[in-house]
This record gives C-alpha cells, structure tokens and sequence, in this order.
C-alpha cells in the first residue's frame, strides 16, 4: 500500500500530483552487498478526534509518534514519516452542511501538509446500510484535498454490496475529477482489513485513540534471503532469521515508547513493501527463477507469506506479501508484458496479500465491471477471513493497450491491459 519518503507519507506538491517511478534497473539479487536492513515506511498514528480540539488533538500525537520515530532512530532504522488516522470522518462532521464539511476536511489537510505527517479520515461506509450519499461527500473529498479514506465492503457479516456499488461510484468520480485519475491512489475499497492497520489507504480504526502501529519496507530483505534460488526451506529460513532479529527490535523500541506515554501498540505490518530501488517483484524472481506471473509464482508468494505470519511478533495489518502493480517497477513491467492480470493477482491474494493495488485500468471501463471486481475481491477476503483491498486505477482517455501517464515520485507507468 501507500509509501512514504519523508515524516509525510508520500509529500506532495500538491493534490494528486503522485508518483511516478523512474526507470530503474532492478538486477535479480537487489540486496547484495552488506546485509540488508528494513526500513520503517511509517508510524501510523490512530487518534479520536472533535472539530472543536482536533488541532491540539493532532499536535499531542505528533509528539509521541515522534519519541516513538526517535527510538527506531536510535535503535538503527530509517523511519521515512508519520501517518494519522482519525475515526469515521462522518462521525466528526456530523450535523455540517455539505459545504462546512468539505471546508472543515480541507483544513486537515492543509494541517497534514503543513505539520507533515499524512492523513487518512477512515471509512466513509462501513456497514451495508451506510448512507449511500456519504460515498458522493467522500469523492468531493478526495478530488479537493490530499488526505486518504476507504469504504468497507465486507466483514465478518459477509460482502457489503451497497458498499461495493458506492466504492465504483467513488473510483469513477476520482477518475473524472482528478489529474490522470491519480486520486484514486488515496481511495481503497477494503474487505475483512482489521482495526489499526498502519498502511494507507486501508488503514481505519473505531476506538478511543491514543494507539500507534508500524508498518515495514523491506522488499531488500526478501531479496537478500531469496539471493541464489535456494530450496524453500533454506530461503524461509533465511527470511525468518534476517527479518526476525529486526522485527524483534523495533518492537522492542516500541514497547518503551508506549509504557512511556500510556499509548497503546498495536503491532507490526510486516508486509514487505517495495521501493523504488527495491522491488518484491525482482524478490520472488530470485526464488523461482522466472518472470513473475510464471509457475511457481503462487507457491513463493504462499512461502513469503508464511515466513512472515510465523515471526514471534506482535502483528498488525495485512501481514503478507503486497503485490502494487505501479509502485514496483518489476511488477510494472511484468503487468506491460501481459505476465500478469487480475485473475492471477486474486490467485495469489488468495495465499497472501492484499488483493488488487493500485491497478491501471481502462478508462471506459463501467461502474458496473468496477463493482464486479471490487466484489470478487470481497468475495475472496470473506470466504477466507484474510484482509483485502481493491485500490484500482481507471486511466481517463486510456484504452487496453495504452500506457498511462501518471506523474510524480513513485508511480509507474505501465501498459493498460484489456478487461477479462
């Protein structure tokens, strides 16, 4: 999911102006070298807010995510930003008109930019009977302003299908409205993705605040034990003992903080997320030896995943192998060249995680073939009990075989495959 480069997750010039990834040469055996270490993407922050106190509210959690990114720090790990996520947005605007709420969300968000730590303002729709109209407040939202929000499409009650229809109409709104789409880069449809998740968009809490969670960039760490192709066992050996001893540290790093200042930790997302200089998609091909999509993808994606779920740390989030088609330049490729599609990414989803990410799509395509997609991704995260999401990509004026043109840091470009 969402990466960050600074104390903000992913700054930005301003609203929608995302990544874009370089062209990079990532060689089979990114890692190499001396051994490789995780980075801290972000230290998400889960507050309660009022409209009447929420700047003051925002500062003191600042300050302890800050002790909390000075431990890392001082134990050895990069932090690259501090992230923010409040309650269900529609609980503190409740009882403003259309207009003071768009206002009032927007003062967020210039309080984000200002104070750079990245915002996300949680579940427009989290049960089946939401209100449909919240759906339309969430689209103006996202188009104006830089914060990120989901709608949640299935549960321990089974697939939300009103959700997943407002959650189309969300995409198609964001397509429209903003440059080359890139708004729905901070929107995700979510299924089954617990509380305190600390990777964006998903990320989504209910309770009294005043916790912290962490989420991982080590894409070079997998790279490193996967070096080689060596038999499964030796390469999960190799991930659980590189991977463990850091996880166990940082954790360790965390506890303090949290006995320090009475916020309560709610685990690591080990999720190997990518960077732009290392790629899980170039990992995995050290392991199978073939271009990803290849036989044999499955099974290292169910291998990676299980080395992960086995570390003896407290967990949070997804916890499994992330597969962002425009935020891995190899991945990117692997999708241009037709390796890859979504049939294949909910294979994989099945045995890892987390669902469809930032997937470049038609821009004719329908609000009805988006809810059919969002609704096999709900359909797979209930019949499983596993967190999915569904954060797709429709590319305005783009059809299959063209290639996107999205701009910015940390997005790919990549060519738009034809609909199955």
């Amino acid at each position: 999911m969402s990466p960050i480069r600074s104390r903000a997750a992913r700054p930005r010039l301003a609203p929608f102006l995302l990544p874009l990834l370089a062209a990079l040469s990532l060689g089979p055996a990114s890692g190499a070298g001396a051994a490789a270490k995780p980075q801290v993407r972000a230290i998400t922050g889960f507050v309660k807010i009022d409209r009447a106190n929420y700047r003051q509210q925002i500062q003191a959690a600042l300050k302890t995510l800050d002790l909390v990114r000075e431990a890392l720090q001082k134990a050895g790990y990069t932090v690259q930003g501090v992230r923010i996520c409040t309650q269900p947005f529609p609980e503190y605007v409740a009882g403003l008109s259309r207009d003071q709420a768009l206002a009032f969300l927007r003062e967020l968000s210039a309080l984000a930019a200002k104070d750079r730590f990245a915002a996300d303002i949680g579940p427009a729709i989290w049960t089946d009977a939401g209100d449909a109209g919240r759906a339309e407040l969430l689209g103006e939202i996202l188009a104006g302003s830089s914060v990120n929000a989901t709608i949640i499409v299935a549960g321990d009650d089974g697939v939300h299908w009103n959700a997943v229809h407002a959650a189309a109409r969300v995409m198609k709104y964001l397509e429209a409205h903003t440059p080359h789409g890139q708004g729905n880069f901070s929107f995700a449809a979510t299924a089954e993705v617990p509380d305190y998740t600390p990777f964006f968009p998903g990320a989504h809490h209910n309770g009294p605040g005043r916790s912290f969670s962490i989420a991982l960039e080590s894409a070079s760490v997998v790279a490193e034990a996967f070096a080689g192709a060596p038999p499964p066992a030796v390469a999960r050996r190799r991930l659980v003992q590189s991977l463990g001893a850091d996880a166990r540290s940082i954790e360790q790093a965390a506890e303090r903080i949290a006995a320090q200042t009475g916020w309560s930790y709610r685990g690591i997302d080990l999720s190997p997320a990518p960077s732009p200089n290392d790629s899980i998609g170039a990992a995995l091909e050290n392991l199978t030896g073939k271009p990803l999509g290849s036989s044999g993808t499955l099974s290292a994606a169910a291998l990676l995943t299980a080395a992960l779920r086995s570390l003896p740390v407290k967990q949070a989030g997804y916890s499994g192998m992330m597969l962002p088609v425009l935020e891995d330049a190899r991945i990117a490729q692997r999708w241009s060249e037709g390796r890859l599609s979504l049939d294949s990414l909910l294979a994989y989803s099945a045995v890892c995680g987390t669902g469809l990410d930032v997937v470049p799509l038609p821009g004719d395509v329908s609000e009805q073939q988006l809810a059919a997609i969002i609704g096999d991704v709900a359909s797979l995260a209930v019949k499983w009990r596993k967190p999915l999401t569904a954060r797709l990509m429709p590319v305005p004026g783009k059809r299959a075989g063209e290639r996107s043109e999205f701009t910015g840091a940390f997005l790919a470009n990549a060519t738009i495959q034809p609909l199955p």
